[in-house]
């Protein structure tokens, strides 16, 4: 195998550095670029440059010559999408156009994966698989199949390699509580640490959601990248859903604290898939993966460790 040269565009927001660190423990050598040094996900080998600057992508693609390109530079928020609807088709579709166009004037031989959305998909009952009727109910998801048009059209009309993963939710150390599980755990760790009883303030909580480990979603990531089979679109999940009222209740039992659920009509988006769940056959068949994590330690592993940060912030302060 040729030697393999990783470009994690994106590499210092939450997902990066498990990226990273699945790669370079496999043989990449990597690279990394974002809008800060700050928090970087690659502190050597990493770039400052902005994806909505073609200037300065061209340039960073020119100079690394990546074997594999992994785009993870989005506005991924549902709900930020829908305050900034502008600025997710700009960073999300206009900035991947950017890293298609590099690609393809340098004439190089890059695998790109274009890491996509379950929020693509149009409502379902059932597991969906690649094949499911697409129609986003919000920006984000809309930028995502736009995302894919560009995709189909550099792919068949320049034979650039781009694999489109729809990855459905994950989650993980380090995660901000802009997200909805990482919010429930920062409100139930701050109430037992007050060492009294509290109220957390929730959206939706009747909704089904497919989710994952991060690490268990980098490495299907790292496999389709290795595949030897062109793959188009490629659907990441662990192929179970929860309620998330079910994953709250199992949040707040960490705690042993009596904690009362609010509805909090603010945090509910303007539309919501009231299911969403993963077919993974796909995958499964092209790279053999198989999850390692179960949702139910990772979230005892994230309450845990806010726990404790918290704790250790507390004595340092006093």
């Amino acid at each position: 195998m040729r030697n393999k040269r990783a470009l994690i565009i994106g590499a210092n927001g939450f997902v990066g550095p498990y990226l990273k660190k699945e790669l370079a423990s496999n043989g990449y050598e990597v690279y990394g670029c974002g809008y800060s040094q700050v928090g970087s996900a690659v502190e050597d080998n990493f770039f400052e440059v902005d994806i909505t600057d073609y200037d300065a992508i061209y340039g960073l693609i020119f100079s690394v010559k990546p074997t594999h390109i992994f785009n993870l530079a989005a506005i991924s928020s549902v709900g930020l999408s829908w305050e900034k609807p502008q600025a997710t088709v700009n960073v999300n579709v206009c900035g991947t156009i950017n890293i298609l166009e590099s690609v393809r004037k340098l004439g190089l031989n890059t695998k790109i994966l274009l890491i996509g959305s379950s929020e693509e998909y149009a409502p379902s009952n059932k597991p969906v698989s690649e094949n499911d009727k697409l129609d986003a109910v919000n920006p984000y998801g809309i930028s995502r199949i736009m995302i894919e048009e560009f995709a189909t059209m550099y792919r068949n009309r320049y034979g650039l390699d781009i694999t489109c993963i729809r990855a459905f939710n994950h989650t993980g150390l380090g995660q901000t509580p802009v997200f909805v599980l990482p919010s429930f755990i920062e409100q139930v760790a701050n109430i037992a640490l007050s060492k009294e009883c509290g109220k957390i303030k929730v959206g939706n909580i009747s909704v089904y959601r497919d989710f994952s480990d991060v690490r268990d979603i980098v490495y299907a990531y790292r496999l389709i990248a290795e595949s030897e089979e062109k793959i188009c679109v490629i659907n990441v999940g662990s192929g179970a859903a929860y309620k998330i009222e079910e994953l709250l209740n199992y949040i707040i039992s960490l705690s042993g604290k009596q904690i009362e659920v609010v509805l909090d009509k603010e945090r509910f988006r303007p539309a919501d898939l009231p299911y969403c769940c993963c077919d993974n056959t796909l995958l499964k068949s092209k790279t053999n993966w198989q999850p390692k994590y179960n949702i139910f330690d990772t979230l005892k592993e994230m309450y845990n460790n806010k726990i404790k940060n918290s704790s250790e912030t507390a004595i340092i302060k006093n």
